[in-house]
């Protein structure tokens, strides 16, 4: 009999059969058949026990916070002064409800898929690779991969320019420093005080949140040290629509889809978030749908309100929007705020916003290392990414992932808001395009699971064909995000490659790895998908409901 009890705790191996000189064996997945492809794949490579595994250490507390705060970033507290000045409070209202409504169909189709088999590596490459083609998991992974790692500075350059608010003599140098340090240092350690940091950081910019929305419904009336009632005094002057590159109503046209295409930033990757959790938290089947519509709530009260509150509070041309003196694209909610002569409340609120964006980046090396972890338990990216120590955290993934840390330094040498526009143009094609990726994965998903009669339980009343709304509308502001470089005033090769680089770049990973794998198919057949392996794991992962009665017990559950 081979030995099971040899274990190496450095290494994370388990050398399974070193008594008889047997070769490590890996999972078989045994279906009282011969195996399809697709089903040899996945055994081959998924289910390998000789490393070590992450661990489920994200409570449900951790989860629900994680999905109502984990990504309210810069993106929305900074990020929307630049979308307010170029399409006016009634386009960046529009474009947030419309956003919402498609995220809830991305967010919906995700959560199936992950629902079903929130195994240990679930990311939606991992489940690309698993319901699609080899070749979707290992294109969508490395976009996860880079793009997630990239988004780490653009936290940190945001937080630098913002710290530009109080005047100092320090270099920014200094500061992008220390924020990556404790970033870098909270992802190595266990999962756990990843989701406990998050709990607090994201607590801190919800309880901000509804705070800025108080105050703003209290300027509104005229509530503020001078009693001026705002109404919808902005809506009126400067306008309710602005006009963007041209004049008239062709100026109006252009400044909604430049206000629809910026205002993707704030979400993206957001929803990619709780899938990624899902391989680490507790009782998954349970927690991931609750987690969800915890996320439904929180895009229209932080995303769509807020923008309410913007555009009510903050007229569009005020200069600080855009002139880069507080950072790029400067709070509106600091500017309200500086304009309503409140003392020491904007330092305050650039204090929190200093807080999201280290938070955001936290999440973002998070995601961005499970990334490439998840492409090492697929077999796309070398084995030694799938090592975990003895707490589960894969260390060499988030020592690698963290080399993208250093884009940050650009600051140093470029002017901070031409770095953060670089950051938001290579983001909103990477974004995109995984939700994109994401809905063709559904589609086969729910193919695979009605050709093997499998109900899967979780389901929206949206899908599936929310599903082709969001597909054929993120195809669309895919092709027109970089739409006004094309103008003779505005064009520049940077502009250009920022917009729509990340396409062929995807493009190419795909169609290189198909020319390798050329045998496989385009998309595994439906009935041949494995939809088995690894469901035992996560049965075992349930735990049993905890009921508890009376208001203390439900605060209480809070905590838990």
């Amino acid at each position: 009999m081979a030995s099971h009890e040899a274990h190496d705790p450095e290494k994370g191996i388990e050398p399974v059969g070193h008594e008889t000189g047997e070769e490590p064996r890996k999972h078989s997945f045994i279906v009282g058949r011969k195996s399809s492809i697709a089903e040899s794949v996945i055994a081959a490579e998924l289910l390998d026990e000789r490393y070590r595994t992450t661990q489920r250490g994200l409570s449900s507390r951790h989860a629900q916070m994680i999905a109502l705060g984990g990504t309210i970033g810069t993106g929305l507290f900074v990020g929307s002064g630049q979308t307010l000045s170029v399409g006016g409070p009634a386009f960046i209202l529009v474009s947030y409800l419309l956003m919402t409504f498609l995220v809830y169909c991305v967010v919906t189709a995700m959560t199936e898929v992950a629902t079903y088999m929130p195994v240990h590596g679930g990311t939606m490459s991992y489940y690309g690779y698993r319901y699609v083609s080899r070749s979707m998991g290992f294109a969508l992974g490395y976009l996860y991969w880079y793009a997630l790692g990239i988004l780490v500075p653009y936290e940190i350059t945001a937080a630098g320019l913002v710290i530009n608010y109080w005047p100092n003599d320090i270099n920014i140098a200094v500061w992008i420093t220390i924020m990556l340090v404790v970033i870098i240092a909270l992802n190595f350690l266990p999962v756990r005080f990843y989701g406990e940091t998050e709990f607090w950081f994201a607590g801190t910019k919800v309880i901000m949140m509804i705070g800025l929305l108080i105050l703003s419904f209290i300027l509104f009336w005229g509530g503020g040290p001078s009693h001026d009632r705002l109404g919808f005094r902005y809506w009126n002057h400067p306008g309710a629509a602005n006009t963007y590159m041209v004049g008239g109503d062709t100026g109006r046209f252009v400044a909604f889809w430049e206000t629809f295409v910026l205002s993707v930033f704030p979400f993206t990757f957001a929803p990619e978030l709780l899938v990624v959790t899902g391989g680490e938290m507790q009782s998954p089947r349970r927690n991931l749908p609750i987690a969800a519509k915890r996320y439904f709530y929180r895009l229209v009260i932080f995303y769509c309100l807020s923008v309410l509150a913007i555009g009510v509070i903050c007229p569009s041309n005020d200069p600080r929007l855009t002139d880069g003196g507080a950072g790029a694209g400067s709070s509106p909610f600091v500017v309200a705020i500086a304009n309503a002569g409140i003392p020491a409340l904007p330092s305050i609120i650039n204090a929190v916003i200093i807080i999201s964006a280290w938070s955001s980046g936290n999440s973002f090396l998070y995601i961005s290392s499970r990334a490439l972890y998840s492409l090492a338990v697929q077999g796309s990216a070398p084995r030694i990414f799938k090592r975990c120590n003895k707490w589960g955290v894969p260390y060499m993934a988030v020592a690698v992932s963290s080399l993208f840390s250093a884009l940050a330094y650009l600051n140093v040498a470029s002017s901070g808001s031409v770095v953060f526009n670089w950051f938001v143009s290579l983001t909103n094609t990477w974004g995109m395009t995984s939700w994109v990726c994401c809905m063709i994965i559904f589609l086969r998903f729910r193919k695979a699971c009605e050709a093997q009669d499998i109900q899967s339980p979780y389901r929206n009343w949206i899908q599936p064909y929310g599903a082709w709304i969001a597909m054929a509308m993120f195809s669309l502001l895919l092709l027109i995000n970089g739409f006004t470089v094309f103008w003779p005033s505005e064009w520049s090769a940077s502009g250009f490659l920022t917009a729509y680089i990340g396409i062929p770049i995807f493009l190419v990973m795909y169609f290189g790895h198909r020319i390798v794998f050329w045998r496989d198919k385009w998309a595994w057949d439906p009935s041949e998908i494995d939809m088995h392996t690894g469901m035992q794991e996560v049965m075992d992962a349930e735990q049993p409901i905890k009921i508890r009665k009376g208001i203390l017990g439900k605060i209480l559950m809070v905590f838990e």
